[in-house]
């Protein structure tokens, strides 16, 4: 995709009608401003243009909210697109630009989201692009994190789905699959047995009977409660019934 894009950005012309924020950041690298999309004569613009030029801009923007060396970017973001050795200058004068246009990402995300509003899995595709990313340092900030999502937002991913995203990319406390210290990669049936077999080593009847005391009997009830919560989500993400 990306040997294409860089090919059309050099002798874009005024054959690309993007408009919009995307289109004047292409018009800047370019060294010409294109026309806006409304009587355009070439039909309209290339999707995966819009795709890797709108995935730069967002990457830049939460660039410059943490401070992150573009040159670090500019690796994680070969790591998503293919970015041919000869083009790196391309997409550091790209990323630099973004950085500096005094649209905000909200302005970005929103043409994307018009752009592919039939196609959800590309949006999608954005997103584990910003969180790939966002871990070129190593880990996933808070600062990122809450931008991330204010994409999705942006995009109208549910809370429930964003879970699901991010799960791809970061590990953290309440995530179901480690509540119940289960493997992603688990089937339905297996996940429905693993389940049940918790529910039974931590139900609280079992303190009963052991004879334990009462804070030994809430503490078990609290754990099964967190299980039970853990499942409802996994089930919710998967459609397990």
């Amino acid at each position: 995709m990306m040997n294409s894009i860089w090919g059309k950005l050099g002798g874009a012309g005024i054959g690309l009608a993007l408009g919009g924020p995307i289109g004047a950041l292409l018009g800047g690298v370019a060294g010409h401003v294109l026309i806006d999309r409304e009587g355009a004569l070439f039909g309209p613009p290339p999707r995966d243009l819009i795709f890797t030029t709108g995935l730069v801009a967002l990457a830049a923007k939460m660039a410059k909210s943490d401070g992150i060396v573009v040159d670090r970017e500019v690796q994680a973001f070969e790591q998503v697109i293919d970015v041919p050795q000869a083009e790196r200058e391309r997409v550091r004068r790209l990323f630099n630009l973004a950085k500096t246009t005094t649209d905000g990402f909200e302005a970005y995300a929103r043409q994307i989201a018009d752009a592919f509003k039939d196609e959800p899995h590309l949006l999608e595709d954005v997103l584990d692009g910003l969180f790939h990313i966002a871990k070129a340092d190593g880990a996933v900030h808070e600062a990122e994190y809450a931008y991330v999502r204010d994409v999705a937002t942006i995009f109208g991913f549910s809370d429930i789905a964003f879970d699901r995203i991010t799960a791809r990319h970061v590990r953290r406390a309440d995530d179901p699959y480690l509540i119940l210290k289960a493997d992603r990669d688990m089937t339905d049936e297996a996940l429905k047995r693993h389940y049940r077999k918790l529910v039974v080593e931590n139900h609280p009847d079992r303190e009963i009977a052991r004879g334990l005391p009462p804070e030994a009997v809430k503490i078990a009830t609290e754990r099964l409660a967190t299980i039970n919560a853990a499942w409802e989500r996994i089930a919710t993400e998967r459609n397990i019934r």
